[in-house]
């Protein structure tokens, strides 16, 4: 192996290189760090609710299955074990290009005796040597690390099927201000990810002044070990997106956006901004711009999770059809994050509905005593036309809170692809 400051050095190189480049850094600093056991994500899965949960969030105009073929593209440590936990009767492949993240990987896998799960070191750019298509992708964490994120993006998307449905997570530019003044620093500094070098930046940062703009960044996960400082710091090759440049990648990959993995702090008629006068202004334009403006409004958004499926795919533009009467015929299904809080409401509040998944504390949905018995009847298996106080305009505005997912395939017209 080169000495480690020289895999590091030369910023423009082949994507062949590239890969070899990343293969390198993560092979030393394995991320996120490998754990030993998965016994509270079995128990937590073990009952089905959170499949039908995240199915009816990636698939909410068809019927309900729990045997996709998944791809988990740049699965890390221990991301494709979690979703062979998960959908024990799924076909899970991990792709990787640290042999060390896949090491860690297969400790598990032998852990949990999980033959639904196999393992291929390859990167993202190279998807189409699985010589598959996937019913769900995951990639998250790990396209803003490429040389050509839009390469990888249309490997993927070359290897989704048609009714096929990809988790993206990307970096968001404006809430990692403070991570990019830190890593031209680093740079200014031709740190590397060393020991010596990460043990010295370690004692640095403590001296931070307190008002730096990374300071409200240092708990989060992303600084917690090492590794996790060398990936966030010193990882040779780091991009961020705004939404509109988020939405134009999907785009020029022949991807089409979806939705938002956690839509209220998108939305203007949630939170603050549903009770400002530019809230009914945002709410009239366009919905791409009312998500482009809702990030420079919160302006701390770190990172970008959407829901995307290809752009020549046979599932309704609109999976979800909020107009007409269809609405009786939807099963809404309550995350398992949500909280119901009774404590110091204002008046004529019946209770406060809070996804304990928002980062945004403003992300408060209060409701009145009818619409509070309405919610606590969703128990995903009533049509909302059964449940008393339901309506159109009351579960649209629960979904856009993330606070119920819908089920629409009882919808008459809604085909199985």
């Amino acid at each position: 192996d080169p000495p480690t400051t020289e895999i590091y050095t030369n910023a423009e190189s082949s994507a062949a290189s590239d890969v070899y480049k990343r293969q390198a850094f993560y092979d030393r600093h394995p991320y996120p760090a490998p754990i030993d056991e998965l016994d509270a994500e079995v128990a937590s899965w073990g009952d089905g609710l959170r499949r039908r949960i995240e199915h009816a969030r990636l698939w909410p105009s068809l019927p309900y299955r729990d045997d996709h073929t998944i791809l988990v593209a740049g699965c890390g440590t221990s991301q494709a074990v979690r979703y062979a936990v998960r959908y024990p009767n799924a076909s899970v492949l991990g792709i990787d290009v640290a042999a060390s993240s896949l090491d860690a990987t297969r400790r598990l896998q032998e852990r949990y005796a999980l033959e639904n799960l196999e393992l291929q070191q390859l990167g993202i750019e190279e998807a189409r040597a699985t010589g598959r298509q996937f019913d769900h992708i995951v990639c998250t964490g790990v396209l803003h690390h490429l040389r050509e994120p839009g390469a990888g993006l249309r490997a993927l998307r070359d290897t989704l099927t048609p009714a096929g449905a990809l988790e993206l997570m990307v970096y968001a530019t404006h809430g990692r201000h403070g991570v990019y003044v830190l890593q031209d620093y680093c740079r200014m500094l031709g740190l590397s990810p060393s020991t010596a070098d990460i043990s010295e930046l370690v004692t640095t940062l403590r001296e931070l002044p307190a008002d730096h703009p990374i300071r409200p960044l240092l708990a989060a996960p992303d600084f917690r070990t090492d590794a996790a400082l060398a990936d966030a710091l010193l990882n040779p090759r780091d991009r961020a997106y705004t939404v509109p440049e988020l939405l134009d990648l999907l785009e020029q990959a022949g991807m089409r956006f979806g939705r938002w993995a956690r839509q209220a702090p998108y939305r203007p008629q949630c939170g603050s901004m549903s009770e400002v006068p530019h809230g009914q202004r945002l709410a009239a334009m366009p919905e791409h711009e009312q998500f482009a403006a809702m990030e420079l409004f919160r302006g701390t958004m770190r990172r970008h999770g959407v829901i995307a499926v290809r752009g020549d795919t046979p599932l309704p533009r609109q999976p979800v059809p909020w107009q007409g009467p269809a609405w009786r015929s939807f099963v809404p299904i309550r995350p398992t994050t949500v909280a119901i809080v009774e404590d110091r409401l204002p008046d004529g509040v019946a209770a406060a509905l809070i996804n304990q998944a928002h980062v945004d504390r403003d992300l408060v949905f209060f409701a009145d005593r009818a619409a509070r018995q309405a919610y606590e009847q969703m128990d995903g298996e009533r049509e909302a036309g059964d449940i008393a106080g339901a309506s159109l305009e009351l579960l649209r505005r629960l979904w856009w809170h993330d606070l119920v997912m819908i089920d629409s395939s009882r919808v008459s017209g809604v085909a199985a692809v």
